[in-house]
């Protein structure tokens, strides 16, 4: 049953072109509405969710495998394939639908999405390194040979306070859409689905993206004020998505299965929010690099103007040496540049009465190894920025290309 089917005759009611766009336009090979509830093909060379439009809403969820069959966890990636594709297309999760099954058996679909539109929704997943290696180095569902040579835990960067239950995994999924119920519904439907094969490991919530993805997007606000993601790659700029976040033929030998895939990097970022609240207006501002009004780097002109790095100051670079902005400028790092999907995030108030707030990094990069490791030890060790932050988890996920007609996730890794 079609969740849009109680809108008054869904799609076929509305006109397909009204209610969504069928096919791919964008980078990623998927299109968006100009008008009516938006919704993105599952399927196509990319997986959707990584150069899509940033959505306003983000849940994550990563999971341990518990089973320790490799037949069985191939069966719960075709499971997870054709509930993401129903539900991206704004249908329920299992065949039936949340209240046309028999009634002595439960529903498989859980039914809070019921009478919403697609609402954007994209269905994003990865395989973390314990997929493929027991902590003890155990093989244990015949993939260590295919293991990407950079598909490691994260370093331990200094400053890290990481949380064990809310760092790694063997697999992620990462639910984003215009409405917070159907983003929860995907990760809910999926969590239920595994039932039995994985659990999740950890989960979190966003709100608010802090970055764009698309050159029609305005440039959001993180939880300090400050505009965010400015110099993100964007889905229109193709040449560095190949250069910077698509995994290409020949990478790792070992690896070709993830070919036009990417690596996910997922970092929960604790802010002193009341810390910040208490420091100057030219003192923030001076930490990032940017003003806090147009978001234009301290060096003068527009958001967009390339900052001048030599510009005196009274008392040195007008852009410190040591602010944000500089430090992880592509001029100071070989060049390197990242996708950024992040969201701000705020999960109530912590023992001593601050909130629990900060932001939920997600970046998609060729190489961790080039593209963000160097740049995060750099910044742990150098940004000023970094008196307000507290890294509380950590974790990295090889993300499989798109999936043809006929294929689940990831299969190439499981039967080329």
């Amino acid at each position: 049953m079609s969740r849009r089917g109680l809108l008054g005759g869904g799609v076929a009611a509305a006109g397909v072109a009204g209610a969504f766009v069928a096919g791919r336009a964008t980078a990623d090979d998927s299109a968006t509405a100009t008008s009516g509830p938006r919704a993105y093909a599952f399927r196509g060379t990319h997986q959707a969710g990584i150069v899509t439009p940033a959505q306003d809403r983000l849940h994550f969820a990563a999971f341990d495998v518990t089973t320790e069959s490799r037949e069985e966890l191939v069966a719960l990636l075709k499971a997870w394939t054709d509930a993401a594709e129903r539900m991206t297309r704004g249908h329920g999760a299992g065949p039936v639908g949340p209240t046309q099954g028999a009634t002595d058996l439960p529903p498989d679909d859980t039914g809070e999405a019921i009478g919403l539109p697609p609402s954007g929704l994209t269905i994003t997943f990865g395989f973390g390194p314990g997929l493929f290696r027991s902590a003890d180095g155990k093989d244990r569902f015949g993939l260590a040979a295919r293991q990407p040579a950079v598909l490691k835990t994260l370093p331990h960067f200094p400053g890290d306070m990481l949380v064990a239950e809310r760092s790694d995994g063997d697999l992620c999924i990462q639910a984003c859409a215009d409405d917070p119920q159907v983003a929860f519904h995907a990760i809910r439907n999926l969590a239920r689905i595994a039932f039995g094969t994985a659990s999740v490991r950890w989960s979190q919530l966003g709100f608010g993206r802090t970055s764009t993805t698309s050159v029609n997007q305005d440039t959001p606000r993180n939880l300090f004020g400050f505009k965010d993601g400015t110099a993100n790659v964007k889905a229109e700029e193709t040449a560095d998505l190949s250069k910077h976040v698509w995994v290409a033929s020949g990478d790792d030998a070992k690896a070709e299965w993830l070919a036009g895939g990417s690596y996910l990097v997922a970092r929960r970022i604790n802010m002193h929010i009341e810390t910040w609240d208490r420091q100057s207006l030219g003192d923030q501002e001076g930490f990032v690099g940017r003003t806090k009004d147009t978001g234009a780097p301290l060096s003068g002109g527009s958001e967009y103007t390339k900052p001048d790095f030599d510009m005196p100051g009274h008392d040195g670079p007008v852009i410190p040496a040591d602010s944000h902005v500089r430090l992880m400028h592509p001029d100071f790092n070989d060049g390197v540049r990242i996708l950024r999907r992040g969201y701000n995030f705020v999960d109530g108030s912590n023992q001593l009465g601050g909130l629990d707030a900060g932001l939920f990094f997600l970046a998609y990069v060729r190489n961790p190894e080039t593209h963000f490791v160097p740049i995060q030890t750099k910044m742990a060790a150098h940004d000023a920025m970094m008196e307000y932050l507290k890294v509380t988890g950590s974790a990295l996920f090889a993300v499989p290309p798109g999936t043809r007609a006929g294929d689940y996730v990831g299969q190439a890794l499981f039967e080329a």
